[in-house]
């Protein structure tokens, strides 16, 4: 049993839970069972989990040493993410049988271009895009498909590297920090497509699928699925839409001869329903959906991996039934940790862990989720409430009603000089602050004496650590102040803001509501 090695930023608990909840699965079936993993914070590393632990690192050399030693009859890398699964081929080529999908079939998911021909075959409908190794080939590709683009290596942790490029200059800046390590896969240029991204976790068996839940993110598409709001089930997708989730699905998983888990994410988008990506092992929302559906995943995957059926395990096939309550799964970040870090949200995951909010509607979930991450107690500070607002001009007329409904919540309105003229033109009384480039007092000078309660700042894109933008995010984290840098959050913060923190949420016993 491969583990996930040392706990970073996209990679951690999650596929620990998944590690130990498989060796208890394979104990359970009588089998004896070792794990390699090398770090000493995970219950996976614990010498009393498996029967023998590794504490080794999770590169070919080492695992070569083990399996000549060991000589075990199968080997398990779907459940220690992207670290173990990259190391299948490896292992296949050692002689060690797979138990699970195969060598062959996790490339064919995780390879940019091998994926691309499985989309073409069971006929999906993914964004309009193509591989390219070259910034030449990028930028080929980004102009005739037209900005925005989204540009993405092959078997990446937690989508480093990812990045959407709204003109040349983007392209050639993100292809030279992609390719300062060398790319032995095609890296993809997809057409961006903005929409609601919805995510599954099924179990396979090499013929049927088992989808314990759909889940859909508060964030629209362009935000890493580990950084967005989670929420099940899926309340904006309609019942035929979730139908040709789980038809596509197990389109998927059988062209893929998948066995044991497989996570798919969507892009649903008006009527249309678009594949993004498919990675066939465990995922960081396995965990979350195991809890609040009652579905053992990691066991039901343990044994169709041994040659058991899903029809004969008790828990049926296609679509399970949807939970009575609604759950709701909110990142949490590090920031202040990580001095220079940019903070605004994209396709590359940034959260370090996650909080829980579990009701019977998920507006209720939601208010929990927010408050176990400290999001509600940060912005709600003693005395004045002082909202600011940094806009992109794109933005603005998005942003109007949001605004609006903090201003008539109480919240006093500062907002830098453009996003400014534009809410009073509008209806919205807001008061002028001068961004950090200017005069002051300023936003930095407001941060240091504590007179902001919560900012929102829509980005623009790129990595110049001089905008403004990237000085207004930074100094919020130093200042302990919340900041917003999605508009989709945002209206999010406020639907429960409006619910007042006198509401009294009732606690929800997860061990008994199935």
């Amino acid at each position: 049993m491969l583990g996930s090695g040392p706990i970073r930023i996209g990679q951690g608990i999650e596929f620990d839970y998944c590690s130990v909840h498989s060796v208890w699965a394979l104990k359970k079936l009588g089998y004896e069972t070792i794990i390699v993993n090398n770090n000493p914070e995970t219950v996976s590393t614990d010498f009393d989990i498996s029967d023998r632990l590794y504490f080794e690192p999770l590169t070919p050399e080492d695992v070569e040493a083990i399996i000549e030693n060991e000589r075990p009859s199968g080997a398990v890398v779907q459940f220690g993410g992207q670290t173990a699964i990259k190391l299948t081929r490896v292992i296949s080529d050692m002689g060690v049988p797979i138990l699970g999908t195969s060598a062959r079939n996790v490339d064919r998911a995780e390879d940019r271009q091998l994926f691309d021909q499985v989309l073409e075959k069971t006929e999906i409908p993914r964004a309009a895009g193509t591989t390219v190794y070259t910034e030449e080939e990028a930028l080929a590709v980004a102009n005739k498909l037209g900005y925005p683009v989204l540009v993405r290596p092959s078997y990446v942790l937690g989508g480093q590297g990812m990045e959407i490029a709204y003109n040349d200059a983007d392209i050639s800046e993100f292809m030279d920090i992609i390719n300062q390590t060398k790319q032995e896969h095609p890296i993809l240029v997809d057409k961006y497509i903005e929409g609601t991204e919805t995510e599954v976790d099924a179990v396979c068996d090499g013929e049927d699928i088992l989808i314990p839940g759909i889940m859909e993110h508060i964030e629209r598409t362009g935000i890493h699925s580990g950084d967005s709001i989670s929420v099940y089930p899926a309340p904006g997708l309609s019942d035929d839409q979730k139908k040709k989730i789980a038809e596509y699905s197990k389109l998927l998983a059988k062209e893929l001869q998948v066995i044991g888990l497989i996570n798919i994410q969507f892009i649903a988008k008006n009527d249309e329903l678009y594949v993004i990506e498919v990675n066939p092992r465990s995922s960081r929302t396995v965990p979350y959906i195991s809890k609040v559906t009652g579905v053992p995943i990691v066991e039901l995957a343990v044994r169709c991996m041994l040659g058991e059926k899903l029809k004969n395990l008790g828990f049926g096939t296609g679509l399970y039934k949807e939970s009575p309550y609604s759950a709701v799964k909110m990142p949490v970040f590090s920031f202040e940790k990580l001095y220079g870090v940019e903070t605004a949200l994209g396709p590359e995951m940034k959260s370090t862990g996650e909080a829980l909010g579990i009701a019977l509607n998920w507006e209720d979930a939601l208010y929990k989720g927010f408050l176990g991450s400290g999001s509600l107690i940060r912005a709600g500070n003693a005395g004045k409430k002082t909202l600011c607002v940094s806009l992109r001009s794109r933005d603005w007329e998005e942003a109007l009603p949001i605004i609006t409904r903090f201003a008539n919540n109480g919240f006093h309105i500062t907002a830098t000089e453009g996003t400014c003229r534009y809410l009073n033109e509008h209806g919205v009384q807001a008061e002028r602050i001068s961004r950090p480039s200017e005069d002051s007092p300023n936003i930095l000078n407001a941060l240091q004496k504590g007179s902001l309660s919560l900012i929102i700042n829509t980005p623009t894109r790129g990595r110049d650590k001089n905008r403004d933008g990237f000085r207004i995010r930074r100094a919020a984290v130093e200042h302990n102040t919340a900041c917003l840098t999605s508009l989709d959050t945002a209206k999010a913060f406020i639907s429960c803001l409006e619910k007042g923190d006198e509401q009294v949420l009732k606690p929800v016993n997860i061990a008994r509501i199935f």
